[in-house]
């Protein structure tokens, strides 16, 4: 993709700095992005690291003209992502960030946050202030995509009848899928790897691939065989029947085209190389799925209430139930869910994962007929009633909705890239001879 940029010197976009090396760079402005700028040694930076993804993958790439400027409209594109992150106000969850943290964590033998906090910091000062950085921006980033895609897709139930009347549609049945899963990490973070590192992990990869290409290979005989003096234990196995909606986003593709018997190429990730194996399938017409019909009271607390006040609130409401209180009417006059309260605090039926973990655990040790005691989410206090409970089929619910994620997953890369074009259109960019 060219870059679509005012330039100083060159109107082709070629050669407008110099082939750009860790021995020859001293900082310096290299482009400018509305009122922010780009140095050379973020450039720098950015090229060492996309050589270093390309040594991995097997596919070792120069460092030419077309690489610096290929790499440089990322640079630019990620400024202006970042520009409108600031702009629209996003931040991502601190729970979702310290939970891929201490994804990173593990794939490096640790236990723990804090103990990747000290190896990286031990090995340079503030390494770990920039991931933790790197990642919230990345997120951001993610974030931001996503609401600007989904405004451009538009997939109405004519085009999910369409679709579900196709041939690509036969995947989209409810076949189980058993996967062999496992994960060789790397030994430092990607960045800090240095070459001979990360063949060593992609031989033990291919190593591993090639073992679980056997039929009827004993995974847990395989991964140890692999392991070897490899000094990181390698993660995952065999993952049991799955339902393909239930798969990881970024594995059900793979997963689904592959053949029983089969095994994926090495996948590398941030965190390590992924081998998937399709072990069995099994088809079923039919998705039944568990359904409580809930109610609850909601206490909030917040900065016009404290937690101790909305706690006592809650106590006082559940020792009126006690007493033989209806639990509608408290709901409709105490409950501060305004799109249940009017209702008696009707959340119609819910299906697993459609709540937050405490209210789900809940629900489900709560009988037909009885009520729950106080409990807190982040949301705030509850109390919930479980009215109801049934098997539900959503199967067509099901087809229906991966018929429009099918859709989407075609549609969303063209509606990217209108929309950076866009941004690069409206933005005032200058690169530096």
């Amino acid at each position: 993709m060219a870059p679509a940029v005012a330039q100083t010197s060159n109107p082709a976009g070629q050669n407008t700095v110099d082939r750009l090396t860790p021995a020859n760079s001293t900082d310096g402005i290299v482009a400018l992005v509305n009122e922010n700028a780009i140095l050379k040694s973020e450039l720098v930076d950015a090229i060492t690291q996309t050589q270093a993804r390309a040594r991995a993958a097997g596919e070792p790439i120069a460092n030419s003209a077309q690489l610096q400027s290929e790499v440089l409209n990322a640079l630019i594109l990620r400024e202006l992502q970042l520009s409108m992150v600031k702009r629209v106000g996003l931040s991502p969850d601190e729970t979702e960030i310290n939970q891929r943290l201490a994804q990173i964590a593990q794939s490096q033998g640790l236990n723990s946050i804090s103990a990747l906090q000290q190896r990286l910091d031990a090995a340079r000062p503030g390494s770990y202030a920039a991931l933790r950085a790197q990642l919230i921006e990345d997120a951001a980033i993610q974030e931001l995509q996503q609401r600007q895609i989904s405004r451009r897709v538009r997939i109405s139930e004519q085009d999910i009848d369409a679709f579900l009347a196709s041939p690509e549609a036969k995947r989209l049945n409810q076949s189980e899928y058993q996967t062999v899963h496992v994960r060789v990490p790397y030994i430092d973070d990607y960045s800090r790897l240095s070459a001979a590192q990360r063949e060593e992990a992609l031989k033990v990869a291919q190593d591993l691939r090639t073992r679980l290409l056997e039929p009827n290979v004993n995974v847990s005989e395989a991964v140890a065989a692999s392991q070897g003096s490899y000094p990181i234990p390698i993660q995952g196995g065999d993952m049991g029947f799955h339902k393909a909606a239930s798969l990881p986003t970024e594995l059900s593709s793979k997963i689904t085209n592959l053949d029983i018997g089969a095994v994926s190429e090495p996948l590398l990730t941030p965190e390590g190389i992924d081998i998937v194996k399709l072990a069995d399938k099994k088809a079923s017409d039919t998705m039944l799925i568990p359904q409580w019909h809930t109610r609850h009271i909601l206490v909030k607390f917040d900065e016009l209430q404290t937690d101790a006040l909305a706690e006592q609130k809650i106590n006082d409401l559940y020792e009126q139930l006690r007493n033989g209180a209806d639990f509608a009417a408290l709901a409709s006059t105490y409950s501060d869910d305004p799109g249940s309260a009017g209702r008696g605090g009707d959340l119609d039926w819910v299906s697993e994962e459609d709540m937050v973990a405490p209210f789900e655990a809940t629900m489900k040790n709560t009988a037909v007929g009885d009520y729950s005691a106080p409990f807190k989410t982040q949301f705030g206090w509850h109390i919930l009633k479980v009215d109801g409970k049934r098997q539900q089929d959503v199967s067509e619910q099901y087809r229906r909705n991966m018929a429009r994620q099918a859709l989407y997953q075609r549609l969303a890369p063209q509606a990217q890239e209108d929309w950076l074009q866009e941004l690069r259109a409206g933005a005032y960019i200058q690169v530096l001879g």
